[in-house]
């Protein structure tokens, strides 16, 4: 009874949960990221986006006001810390709660909120959880009031600024553009290579055929790192260079060896006798190839048209080699390494912000086509 058709075994639950557990380790990176991006810059630095819901505790400064009031031969200054435009800069329009505070900036934390710390020569202050303070001070403050560091537990803050940041840069839309005639030529071109070369690899016989498809699958495992530089000489001895011309090229020899390998796979797959009954009728290579194999083997163009897609709108290190560095031909992730997260080092949330605004295209072509996906890499597997 245990071996009943249709009936599903034991292993099926485990299957499952493995699936799901499998699902859940590759979202949470991008879950992280998308909490992040609505995150504010300093909310990101103090704490991991999981604590995103909960209040977070920011160390920040700011200086008393200087209106002093006399009072038993001394000076008293009152007021709210979070009124000094520089405290308020850490917390925007919600303030938190002040948990402790110092003078220094070695100890920003040396006192208690509430408490009343003696800063020596009759010198006296102290802030309340809500901002409020008492400076005494024996001598006139002047025009500077008392610089404070302390730490407060900010409420959790979320916001669009970082999409404006990123949207809203210099030259974002040229740089979209730029990305577009990048993506689209070094999609579309090796495509149209790689097609006629797995139809002669697959159903034409010639000499030296078979070393042609061992060089493709040892193409695959060479680094493109190593052919950057021989490229790129090659590219400036023919009069390209560093162009959109030139990227093209790039982008079309790294693509070719799994283009070919993958096309080549699928086309072997076709039924012999399509192809033979049309040659028998007459038909030539050239109309078996565009009237019978091209149309049955849109799966695996499909494909490959989502991995070079993907490859090219991500790429940075290509770019970098083969496009110029003016304002004017920078794609969208040089323009973001250099421009945004250039001028702002580690600010994890512009990071984040760009990581999703880069992928909105990607994602659009991926599941638009990813019902081909399966189909063409699984294509060839078995007869």
């Amino acid at each position: 009874m245990d071996n009943i058709a249709g009936q599903k075994t034991g292993l099926a639950w485990a299957t499952h949960i493995s699936v799901l557990l499998l699902v859940l380790i590759w979202l949470i990176p991008t879950v992280g990221l998308l909490i992040s991006s609505f995150r504010d810059r300093d909310q990101i630095s103090a704490s991991g986006w999981w604590e995103a819901p909960f209040a977070v505790e920011l160390t920040a400064r700011g200086r008393t006001s200087a209106e002093a009031v006399p009072e038993g031969g001394g000076f008293v200054i009152t007021g709210n810390i979070f009124d000094d435009e520089e405290a308020a800069s850490y917390f925007g329009a919600s303030p938190g709660a002040v948990v402790a505070f110092g003078t220094r900036g070695a100890a920003p934390t040396e006192f208690e909120a509430g408490t009343v710390a003696d800063l020596g020569d009759g010198e006296s202050l102290s802030i309340n959880p809500d901002g409020t303070y008492r400076w005494v001070t024996p001598e006139e403050p002047g025009s500077r009031g008392q610089r404070v560091y302390f730490a407060a537990n900010s409420p959790p803050k979320f916001t669009l600024d970082n999409y404006r940041t990123v949207l809203a840069a210099d030259n974002m839309d040229r740089a979209f553009i730029n990305t577009l005639t990048v993506t689209i030529p070094a999609t579309v071109i090796p495509i149209l290579v790689a097609a006629f070369a797995a139809y002669a690899l697959a159903w034409m016989e010639f000499p030296g055929r078979g070393l042609l498809i061992a060089a493709v699958v040892g193409l695959l495992v060479v680094p493109l790192q190593l052919a950057l530089v021989p490229m790129l000489n090659f590219h400036n001895a023919i009069g390209v260079g560093q162009s959109f011309v030139g990227i093209w090229f790039a982008h079309t020899a790294f693509g070719m060896p799994l283009a070919v390998y993958l096309l080549r796979n699928y086309m072997i797959g076709l039924p012999r006798d399509i192809i033979e009954c049309a040659k028998v009728d007459g038909a030539t290579d050239f109309q078996v190839f565009t009237r019978i194999v091209l149309p049955l083997s849109f799966p695996a163009l499909a494909a490959f048209a989502i991995f070079q897609f993907l490859w090219t709108w991500n790429d940075l290190l290509v770019a970098k080699v083969f496009l110029p560095s003016s304002d004017e031909a920078k794609v969208m992730t040089v323009k973001i390494a250099d421009d945004l997260l250039g001028s702002r080092g580690g600010d994890w949330g512009i990071l984040a912000t760009a990581a999703f605004v880069s992928i909105a295209v990607p994602l659009v072509v991926f599941f638009t086509m990813q019902r081909f996906l399966v189909r063409g890499l699984l294509a060839g597997s078995v007869k």
